[in-house]
């Protein structure tokens, strides 16, 4: 059973604290802008679904706060600094900006009606996109059955399942639904260093649903290839290009052009709101840089010491399309050549 990652009462928002998971399973109250562009940014709310989930919740406590001592036009200009400011905690992840621009969309459509209206229809938006992606990821789910055996080893990397979606999950949404058609299925689940959101997020998640699972190190992935016990690789996204390159979490290209090597399906699982067709490709796609220390405390390293010591810890890669077999989507899966795919998409 899928464990839901955000709490929701019109105005009282609650989030898993996933920094401290598997160790234990707690929920956080958000009641500020502050507070969400804390937890986006340590990382205690994650993936890009529900990044955009929960910065919608936080602009409807913003506005409702803002609405009992604010005229109309200071209304207004402070969401709009409160939206900015959520935007910029990070930059990788598409759904965030798309989310916020839905909430924007809204209270400046509705900018003659009072603000105690405008909280009404923010609070309804905020909801709808939750509800949304939830569907989205329960279609994907069922859309990614297609491309399953009934017997299959899957590799997954990071965390793609409810605790970063809006509930049921992207990636991990096609192993919950193989698991509801009672399909042999098996998970290697992907460390996925430095901060084991696969070791202590995916694995902690399967474990809750009693799917069959086996952790394992980044480095091992080729060697199981290699002994032919991988028979798909999934992972999500956080970000899509008009040609199909996806940005994820580090070490998913790494994945990709492995199991390109050993001829084995690799698909991208992702709801059309992270497509950024904006961008042409993945070069484009602003990568975000984190702090040495997610690394240097692994080996004891204490922040004076770190301030010496260079680090390159980029939050994501970004996997050329044509390293996938395919991107899976709520409207269906999309195959070679991705490019064009995604243009019929689009049209």
């Amino acid at each position: 059973m899928q464990t839901s990652a955000v709490k929701y009462a019109p105005y009282k928002l609650k989030i898993i604290d996933q920094t401290v998971l598997p160790y234990s399973l707690t929920y956080i109250q958000i009641s500020s802008i502050e507070d969400c562009y804390q937890a986006i940014k340590k990382l205690k709310v994650r993936g890009a679904p529900l990044i955009g989930i929960v910065a919608a919740y936080s602009i409807v406590i913003c506005a409702s706060r803002l609405s009992k001592r604010c005229s109309l036009a200071e209304f207004i200009d402070q969401l709009d600094i409160s939206l900015e400011y959520l935007k910029s905690s990070r930059p990788t992840a598409v759904n965030l900006a798309w989310a916020l621009n839905r909430m924007r969309m809204v209270y400046t459509s509705l900018g003659g009606e009072k603000p105690k209206s405008i909280v009404l229809a923010l609070n309804a938006e905020a909801e709808k996109i939750h509800r949304e992606d939830y569907e989205s990821c329960r279609q994907i789910g069922l859309n990614g059955l297609k491309i399953l055996p009934d017997k299959a080893n899957i590799l997954t990397h990071c965390n793609a399942g409810s605790l970063a979606t809006g509930g049921w999950g992207t990636a991990l949404g096609v192993v919950y639904a193989a698991k509801e058609k009672n399909l042999d299925i098996h998970v290697y689940v992907d460390e996925t260093r430095p901060l084991g959101q696969g070791a202590r997020l995916t694995l902690w998640e399967l474990m809750q649903s009693k799917v069959p699972c086996t952790l394992i190190a980044d480095s091992m992935a080729a060697s199981l290839m290699q002994e032919g016990k991988i028979d798909l690789v999934l992972f999500g996204a956080d970000r899509i290009t008009r040609n199909g390159d996806v940005a994820n979490k580090i070490g998913s290209y790494a994945l990709a052009v492995l199991a390109k090597a050993h001829k084995i399906p690799c698909y991208a699982a992702a709801p059309v709101s992270t497509f950024d067709f904006s961008l042409p490709s993945g070069d484009k796609i602003p990568i975000e840089q984190r702090d040495a220390q997610e690394i240097l405390q692994f080996y004891k390293y204490d922040r004076n010491i770190s301030k010496m010591i260079q680090v390159y810890n980029p939050a994501f890669d970004v996997t050329p399309g044509i390293f996938l077999t395919g991107i899976i989507t709520e409207l269906g899966i999309l195959g070679q050549p991705l490019e064009k795919s995604i243009t019929k998409l689009l049209t």
